[in-house]
């Protein structure tokens, strides 16, 4: 199977072998041909096979020049849309394509510039609306309507802005929609708006022959020594440490950087353009190990990771899958290592029960101690004190809230 077999024309073909893509993937081979035949097209593929070029290679075929906005392309986060753009406008002056990118916090009058010389936007929902609203985009001559990370854009909510902006389009448009899963919201939308859609299912596991994975069951208290044993000791080439709240990310975060452990993180309060200059660094090699919350396990393009360890464990099974997916990409091999302390063990139980994988139990090694400050950023800069000058006292855990982590011991004792 080749590329110009499926219809993408040989100047494509000429720039994506320069960046060393030659055979199309799984979900590639299964949906492009259907994509440039205008079918409407849903496509279920994990994180790191080949989505972006499953729908955007066809759009970028189909398209006319100078013919205004003809495919309109949501995302559901702003790295994500500046990803989606980047992939494609490397691959869109074969065509004398152009391509631009819609989302919120920054100014409009840039954006409405370029859209008016575009054929192709690509953007997050708010936006998009906002411009819909001003008149300052119309979708007119839209011939297609591409929804990536759909099954994200339901649970962050955005399921009616999405609707919406389907309702500005006209009936004959196609409409795109990938993802891993198919929630019910994504079904009513299947059902409403699409005509009997081809549907294309790539493998959704990373072979166990790529892919190793690991668990320890671990004490809280010792959880972090051993994440700093195992990135000192296990060949780390480029790792990402998940964790399930941003207040986690800033606390691992830094205590790494105590144990001189050179570390950048990523969760979703940071602004956007620092998020996009942590990713491009990462990126670039700049730097090597990325603390993240669950912003960097779905569909931003994150290359050469060897390492994935999850500090904790995601309460959504699915979100696993995805996190350990970072690793182990395009026949490259990788290593999943998850700590386990009691309160993941139900979560554990449920990624088993649901995925088919293999995973192995290891026992904890002999293992420095180390320091940990459990304490969160307002905790730190506040001196962890009341206002009448003490230190508050511990609530009983039954009393904590469901939404904050609980704190670790601060302070090994050797």
């Amino acid at each position: 199977m080749t590329f110009e077999s499926l219809g993408v024309s040989n100047a494509v073909v000429e720039l994506l072998k320069k960046q060393d893509i030659i055979e199309p993937t799984e979900i590639q081979a299964k949906t492009i041909p259907s994509v440039m035949q205008g079918k409407d097209v849903i496509g279920k593929a994990n994180t790191g096979g080949g989505k972006t070029l499953a729908f955007g290679l066809p759009i970028l075929e189909r398209v006319e020049k100078d013919k205004g906005v003809q495919s309109l392309i949501l995302a559901p986060t702003r790295e994500l849309a500046v990803q989606i753009s980047n992939v494609l406008q490397g691959l869109a002056r074969a065509k004398n394509i152009t391509i631009a990118t819609v989302f919120g916090g920054v100014a409009l009058g840039p954006q409405v510039d370029r859209m008016a010389r575009s054929e192709i936007v690509v953007g997050t929902p708010g936006r998009v609306l906002d411009h819909l609203g001003r008149g300052t985009l119309k979708l007119g001559k839209l011939k297609n309507f591409t929804l990536d990370e759909a099954d994200k854009m339901v649970e962050m909510g955005f399921i009616e802005d999405v609707r919406e902006i389907l309702n500005y389009s006209a009936d004959d448009r196609q409409i795109l929609l990938f993802g891993a899963t198919l929630s019910e919201e994504i079904r009513n939308l299947k059902a409403h708006y699409m005509t009997e859609p081809f549907v294309a299912e790539a493998a959704r596991l990373v072979h166990k022959d790529y892919l190793e994975q690991y668990y320890y069951n671990v004490q809280m208290h010792e959880k972090f020594s051993l994440l700093v044993h195992l990135l000192k000791t296990d060949n780390v080439h480029r790792a990402i440490i998940f964790c399930s709240t941003r207040t986690t990310v800033d606390i691992v975060t830094r205590n790494l950087k105590k144990q001189g452990i050179d570390v950048e993180m990523i969760h979703g309060k940071l602004s956007q353009n620092r998020r996009l200059r942590v990713i491009d660094a990462f990126n670039k090699g700049k730097q090597d190990i990325l603390v993240a919350s669950a912003v960097a396990a779905r569909g931003l393009d994150i290359k050469g990771v060897s390492h994935v360890f999850n500090y904790d464990l995601p309460r959504d099974p699915q979100e696993y899958i995805h996190r350990v997916g970072r690793t182990a990409r395009a026949g490259a091999s990788g290593k999943a290592y998850s700590l386990l302390t009691q309160k993941d063990h139900e979560a554990f139980g449920a990624i088993l029960h649901r995925f088919p994988i293999t995973i192995e139990k290891l026992e904890v090694p002999k293992i420095e101690k180390l320091k940990f400050d459990a304490r969160s950023p307002r905790d730190s800069r506040s001196g962890f004190r009341g206002r009448d000058g003490r230190r508050p006292m511990r609530a009983h855990t039954s009393h904590r809230r469901r939404s904050e982590p609980r704190r670790e011991s601060y302070e090994w004792s050797n």
